[in-house]
């Protein structure tokens, strides 16, 4: 085994619009949500060894290693390579927990793709997509690696472009949960469903909304404070669940200029959305550098 790190990408994510068409009886949510990449994320680095341990090097705080997706996915992974293949891996997180930029699926995401190919268990991308949705509802979305109309649970995936705008990208100082937000009974569920093709992928956001947004501003005043600042500057909607916003321009500058005028004690970040993820480069680059 070789003691090199390899280095991969796990970018965020944008949920352009979210919109809740129903819940099923088994508690689920049937929802259409069109997802954007950024180039903006973590980096994970990952070296082989023959221990048949996964080491996380850099734990997470408050999140115990056994509870870490990235540790899943990479146990997944050596289960199905049925080797005694083991990895030292290290993150360098920079995407805040409860933001709703996908930071969890898109490690865990960024784990199958690498390890498939460091390990060599060359699974298809549709076998991965599938062993990624056991972690987590928007993990298929990173493994598959485009930009795409999500609709189900999230799981139903068509390929899509959507205008590669810039973005501020802006987080209050507070974190939500998930779980909270599907459970609550102020969550409207009844939003008709869209065709992709009626979609104007270049002005989505005129045309699409966010159903989660209107609860979690009633219930988070930091989101709907920052919100109502940005929106007074650019077109501006919450990502995902929250509590992170995102604030559309049409060029890097633009952004930067709004960035500089946020209160010091927001978090925030530009970037440029992406149909494509980057990690596909990286997997790429390292099963070259395996064959040498």
């Amino acid at each position: 085994m070789t003691s090199t790190f390899f280095s991969f990408p796990s970018p965020a994510k944008l949920n352009l619009f979210l919109h809740i068409n129903g819940q099923r009886s088994d508690g689920y949510h049937e929802l259409q949500t069109l997802f954007q990449f950024l180039d903006y994320g973590d980096t994970i680095e990952i070296s082989l060894n023959d221990s048949g341990n996964i080491n996380l090097l850099t734990p997470i705080s408050g999140v115990n290693n056994d509870d870490n997706l990235i540790v899943k996915a990479a146990r997944i992974i050596q289960q199905q390579a049925n080797k005694n293949f083991g990895a030292d891996i290290k993150i360098n997180k920079i995407l805040p927990m409860g933001g709703g930029l996908g930071g969890g699926s898109s490690n865990a995401a960024t784990i199958l793709l690498a390890l498939n190919t460091l390990f060599e268990v060359n699974m298809e991308i549709d076998e991965l997509a599938t062993l990624g949705l056991s972690l987590g509802a928007d993990v298929p979305v990173f493994v598959r690696g485009y930009a795409a109309f999500a609709e189900g649970v999230g799981e139903k995936l068509s390929r899509a472009a959507p205008k590669e705008y810039w973005y501020l990208v802006s987080k209050p100082n507070c974190s939500i949960s998930t779980a909270a937000v599907f459970t609550s009974p102020d969550l409207p569920r009844a939003t008709a469903k869209l065709a992709l093709k009626d979609i104007d992928l270049s002005h989505v956001m005129e045309n699409c909304h966010n159903d989660c947004q209107t609860m979690v501003i009633k219930r988070y005043p930091e989101v709907a404070k920052l919100l109502a600042w940005l929106i007074e500057y650019a077109p501006s909607q919450m990502t995902g669940t929250g509590a992170c916003i995102f604030s559309r321009f049409n060029s890097e500058d633009e952004a930067r200029q709004l960035q500089k005028q946020l209160p010091k004690e927001i978090f925030s970040f530009v970037a440029k959305g992406l149909n494509e993820s980057p990690v596909m480069q990286a997997v790429t680059a390292a099963s070259m550098a395996l064959k040498k």
